[in-house]
């Protein structure tokens, strides 16, 4: 290895042994603690330091990096105080997540690091939408996102690679090169000899350098980032390195060659960076034994305080508590009596414009959404109004895309991701399930992002774009989901939505877009989430629906003048209101739950056990449900017609009422 370079003098090569040597010896000391039954688990970056450490001081401070868990010279390059790391591999209150999550996952926007979660690949859309943001701004700063090289064989890199690459991302996307991916070798998980190919694909730059010389990833990168700060551009950056020891400390290396094995701990990055620096009499061994020690102190006097903590006490008050970002609803009225007859779709392109006019920090993104204006044109004419900044069309990627919104909120903008049909948000599934939906629960970073679903039947448009799929989130802690059933609502419920700082699945029901209008305020106005709706009053029984269902339900009470029918929309599924089912339980003794979604595991199940537990002395009757089939949407109108629940209300009713 070379590791002289004009460009640094001696304090520079010093500075750098220092942040080399001290992610080092907190791996040694982890070992030695797990040895000692002390720690429960590690996951060793020994043999890697380099990039991690080399990449972290080539950038400025404020310059987001999107580390692994095998990166922790980001961390402590970034100066996090060693007591508050090992705090966080404890799982101890001190740490970054309330004990709440393990190893590196977790973010903290004051030192400018978002971590990972388990699933490899979703950092890369993050990344996306910090560098995006800042962009935006123009604060002419480099987004880094770290990668194995296993990980890129999951199509979040895919699409992340390419979304940076078709907007000109200030991202570098390093790649990580152990020839491993836990087990698997390289040879198992791609073809390409090198991963600067792959660059090709996307029509951007690769570059490759030795992952275990400091001095040349750090000054690659940082030469890199002083160009991309003036061109905006993402690189690939292929790192080629070797871990050491196994994934985590109990798989082991047995699956390694002995002989690569020897070959990469000649290329130790911290042994050989050392002997250099002797060899140069840029230090002395006094001097190395001298920093070995202050940091080993270091390390222990963060060990000493960490130890001290026990976990956390848990209080179901406050776990419950921060599922959801702080945020206090305040109703905002129309300023003028001023109305117009809109359509549904009318009012949600009204309230989609007045929300990028009130935030003037909200970026749309979808595919088609800027000069087509969206499949069904919700926002045509919006690009001449916004500009193509903010109103951003969107490979087919969903998954990138909404991991781009979380990077947005990380940066404090807002994000609207619409799905084109809601049959398409699988494609993005982890990203909001697992990354929108925990990050405040997790390390309190809100996700302020709205996900427009169009969805629902009647179209005869077959199982691929008339599902209704707001059940697969409704078991998802941190989301909040809307579901409006007239324009009034639609509006006022979107504009709301953007105001909400937690991220939110707002469904638009297809049928109802042009099918149905009334009378709408033209000026900005909320609806406030999480309250239902009294359609209708009545004192037999209660039908509490929401969506298409609430038209069913008044077609039907329309059709039963013998029943005096109450009508329930609930507009908002999670949270829903429990009062106002639990008052309508109360007034009519009898209920029947509603829903155009599948009657296995529905929401009305929920609904259903939740009456059932709380309001059983008032009941006249049991609950009962009316869904559709279980099977998927058929395509032909008349099987189409059958599956849905539509035909099977009256006879539900009069059950209902023979009780």
């Amino acid at each position: 290895m070379k590791f002289d370079h004009p460009a640094l003098a001696a304090e520079k090569h010093i500075f750098l042994y220092k942040a080399l040597l001290f992610p080092r010896l907190i791996e040694e000391k982890m070992l030695i603690l797990l040895r000692q039954n002390r720690i429960s688990k590690w996951f060793s970056g020994i043999g890697q330091e380099a990039i991690a450490v080399g990449i972290t001081q080539a950038l400025e401070k404020d310059e987001y990096i999107l580390p692994m868990h095998r990166n922790l010279g980001v961390f402590t390059g970034r100066e996090m105080p060693f007591e508050r790391l090992f705090a966080q591999w404890q799982g101890t209150m001190m740490g970054y997540t309330k004990g709440r999550d393990r190893s590196f996952h977790f973010g903290n926007n004051e030192h400018h690091i978002v971590g990972m979660i388990s699933h490899l690949g979703p950092q890369n859309g993050v990344a996306d939408g910090i560098a995006l943001a800042s962009k935006l701004k123009g604060e002419k700063k480099v987004t880094v996102v770290f990668n194995g090289d296993g990980g890129t064989s999951e199509g979040d890199f895919h699409e992340a690679v390419n979304v940076a690459a078709v907007w000109d991302l200030p991202v570098i996307f390093v790649i990580e090169n152990n020839g491993y991916g836990l087990s698997t070798p390289s040879k198992e998980q791609f073809r390409c000899e090198q991963f600067i190919d792959k660059a090709i694909g996307y029509g951007i730059e690769g570059i490759k350098v030795d992952g275990n010389n400091i001095v040349e990833v750090y000054t690659t990168v940082s030469k890199l980032a002083e160009d991309i700060r003036k061109n905006p551009r993402p690189v690939l950056l292929e790192c080629v390195t070797f871990r050491m020891r196994g994934h985590e400390e109990a798989s082991g290396t047995k699956y390694v060659p002995k002989e690569l094995m020897d070959m990469w701990a000649k290329k130790d990055p911290v042994e050989n960076y050392e002997q250099f620096l002797l060899a140069q009499g840029i230090i002395d061994a006094d001097f190395a034994e001298t920093v070995r020690k202050e940091l080993k102190l270091e390390i222990e006097k963060g060990l000493a305080i960490a130890f001290e903590e026990k976990h956390p006490v848990a209080s179901t008050e406050i776990e419950l508590q921060d599922v959801y970002a702080p945020y206090t609803y305040i109703p905002v009225q129309p300023t003028t009596l001023a109305q117009s007859e809109k359509r549904f779709i009318d009012a949600i392109s009204d309230g989609l414009k007045q929300s990028m006019e009130k935030h003037n920090n909200l970026v749309l993104m979808g595919q088609d959404i800027a000069e087509y204006g969206g499949v069904f044109k919700i926002t045509d004419g919006f690009v001449e109004k916004f500009g193509k900044e903010r109103v951003r069309n969107t490979p087919i990627c969903e998954a990138a895309i909404a991991g781009a919104g979380l990077g947005l909120s990380v940066k404090g903008m807002k994000a609207m991701v619409e799905m084109q049909f809601a049959d398409f948000v699988t494609e993005a599934f982890n990203q909001i399930v697992n990354n929108l939906a925990k990050a405040h629960w997790r390390w309190g970073q809100p996700a302020d992002v709205v996900v427009r679903m169009p969805t629902g039947a009647g179209t005869a448009a077959g199982p691929f774009h008339s599902q209704s799929n707001e059940a697969w989130f409704f078991h998802t802690p941190g989301l909040k989901i809307v579901y409006p059933s007239t324009p009034y609502d639609a509006k006022g419920l979107l504009c709301a939505s953007f105001e909400d700082p937690n991220p939110i699945m707002y469904f638009e029901h297809k049928l109802m877009y042009r099918s149905l209008k009334e009378m709408v305020p033209d000026d900005y106005y909320t609806v406030e989430i999480g309250k239902a709706r009294t359609v209708q009053e009545g004192k037999d029984c209660s039908i509490i629906t929401y969506g298409m269902g609430v038209h069913w339900a008044k077609e039907m009470a329309e059709s039963l003048p013998q029943f005096n029918i109450e009508i329930i929309d609930l507009r908002t599924l999670l949270p829903w209101d429990k009062e106002a089912v639990q008052t309508t339980v109360h007034k009519t003794n009898r209920v029947l739950i509603l829903h155009e979604d599948t009657l296995t595991g529905g929401i009305g199940a929920e609904i259903s056990a939740w009456i059932t537990e709380h309001c059983f002395e008032q009941l006249d009757a049991p609950v009962l449900r009316v869904a559709s089939l279980d099977t998927a949407i058929p395509f032909a109108p008349t099987l189409e017609e059958n599956f849905l629940p539509k035909g099977r209300i009256k006879s539900a009713i009069e059950k209902l009422m023979s009780y």
